[in-house]
């Protein structure tokens, strides 16, 4: 069983940034391709952003595109989403998942693919 645990998020205003943090413990995280993915209030899970077991390959879903970046220390079994530019519809609350994955470039935009999550942390940005 993998453990992931969220932080960083919190209350800010339109064109703050955040970073938020998802630390693994019980697995070796290095074997898992990680990803984030949120939900707003009323809405259906989306995807938000995936990064590679080596972190060389990195997928951004078009909405956070140019605004958010992915990455990961497999040294701190760490992943990390920088947002940037925040807006107001990226109230939601941030999952961290861990998917199985052989290839070391692997990246996965399909919440089913993953196996671990973590509780969430809330983000919530006023206009």
């Amino acid at each position: 069983q993998m453990q992931l645990v969220e932080s960083g998020g919190g209350l800010a205003q339109a064109g703050d940034s955040l970073r938020l943090s998802c630390t693994a413990s019980g697995r070796i995280f290095s074997s898992y391709v990680m990803g984030w993915f949120r939900q707003a209030p009323g809405k259906e899970r989306e995807f938000v952003a995936t990064v590679s077991r080596v972190g060389d390959s990195t997928i951004t879903a078009d909405t956070v595109k140019g605004r958010c970046t992915i990455s990961r220390d497999n040294a701190k079994n760490t992943v990390y989403l920088q947002m940037n530019a925040l807006k107001p519809e990226d109230t939601a609350v941030y999952y961290c998942a861990a998917g199985h994955a052989f290839g070391y470039s692997t990246v996965r935009v399909n919440g089913r693919e993953y196996a671990y999550w973590g509780q969430g942390t809330q983000v919530t940005v006023s206009s």
